[in-house]
Parts: C-alpha cells; structure tokens; sequence
C-alpha cells in the first residue's frame, strides 16, 4: 500500500494536460473581455454606418 501511495505522489502522466487546460481557460476568459469590451465600439460603427447608408439613400430617393 505505501508503494502504490508513493508511486501515485510520483506520477505526472496528467500535468501537461491539467496545464494546458488551465492555459485554454485563461485564453478563453481573455477573450470574452476583449468582445464584452469591444461590443460597444463596434455597436457604435454599425450605428454611424447605419446613419451614413440612411442618409445616402434619403439623398438619391
């Protein structure tokens, strides 16, 4: 029994995969800053591309 505790304590079969997960989760949450951050810059294009196409129209019509 002490060897099989010992023998567990020692292994590191599963580390690479437990560090790349945690590297995946942090990429991850990054990420959905970087888009909860950039959806009002980019809500804000739309809506003055928006007036801009509205007013070309307006325009020729």
């Amino acid at each position: 029994m002490k060897t099989l505790i010992q023998n567990f304590s020692r292994d590191e079969q599963g580390q690479g995969l437990i560090e790349y997960t945690l590297l995946l989760a942090f990429v991850a949450m990054a990420s959905a800053a970087l888009f909860i951050s950039a959806g009002s810059s980019i809500k804000g294009i739309w809506s003055a591309t928006n007036t801009q196409l509205t007013n070309a129209n307006t325009a020729v019509s």
